[in-house]
């Protein structure tokens, strides 16, 4: 089971789209996935479907451990891929938690008994919210990496440094095996000078660590989450669809390849 968690403290960069749909995509070749929405607002569960009121069991109640792992996932209309959803009561969990020891590690443990009972998962991957946070902090002690979603645009390049750091404190004080899966470039639009400049600054500054697949803007992406499906489900024909299935490809091997040095 790798776990690979989805991050960027700058919002609106397409960190949820990605999770959503890479998501889909690795179900779609028959790997089995769990996605676990730990950002308060709930939006990875809705666009996979998962209504409000349906949500009884949360990413809350793993956290505060009222609840496992098994407990929590629920199946979605996506084969091989199930959601542990989201609700608002995560907005008081660090104060809630704030005293407690291991607080960092309230998600690690949970998935390391969820993987000892024997309900194991190929990727679980993890969509946290737009800061850096108690809840990102969790995320990132129980990943083996890390996957950044960079928006093409000039400031979304000086988060990236900050959140580098936050991933550097992590390494040092939480999780030494967590280490950079890669820097996937969101809503890329070829007819903007300034998109092209970010990804051949981003491409020079941090080389073989960004994904070769750049996902476009593209409208039917933004359209699928109201219909509460991924894009690969909602149009697969679609630009943005297309590069999902061919970053999931992508990772894929970067897995085999992680698997042949280890």
């Amino acid at each position: 089971m790798r776990v690979i968690t989805v991050a960027n403290q700058k919002g609106g960069v397409g960190k949820t789209t990605t999770a959503i749909n890479l998501a889909t995509a690795l179900s779609a070749v028959g790997r089995r996935v769990l996605l676990i929405d730990l950002d308060p607002q709930g939006n990875a569960s809705t666009g996979l479907g998962i209504d409000r009121q349906d949500r009884e069991v949360s990413s809350y109640d793993v956290l505060v451990e009222n609840a496992s792992v098994t407990q929590a996932a629920m199946p979605t209309a996506v084969p091989n891929l199930s959601i542990v959803p989201s609700t608002l009561d995560l907005l008081g969990l660090e104060m809630e938690i704030a005293g407690a020891t291991g607080r960092a590690y309230r998600l690690r443990d949970a998935l390391h008994f969820h993987n000892e009972e024997g309900a194991r998962f190929d990727f679980v991957l993890v969509d946290c919210p737009p800061s850096l946070n108690l809840l990102t902090i969790n995320a990132m002690a129980a990943a083996d990496s890390i996957l950044v979603p960079l928006q093409c645009e000039f400031f979304a390049l000086e988060g990236l440094s900050q959140l580098l750091q936050t991933v550097e404190q992590v390494r040092d004080t939480l999780n030494p095996t967590l280490d950079l899966h890669g820097i996937v470039l969101t809503m890329f639009d070829g007819r903007n000078n300034l998109a092209s400049q970010v990804v051949s600054d981003v491409r020079q500054v941090m080389g073989d660590q960004v994904y070769d697949t750049v996902i476009p803007r593209n409208v039917r992406v933004s359209e699928a989450p109201s219909f509460g499906k991924p894009a690969i489900l909602y149009d697969m024909k679609c630009s943005g669809s297309q590069a999902y299935i061919r970053l999931a490809s992508e990772i894929i091997q970067r897995e085999r390849q992680h698997l042949e040095v280890a």
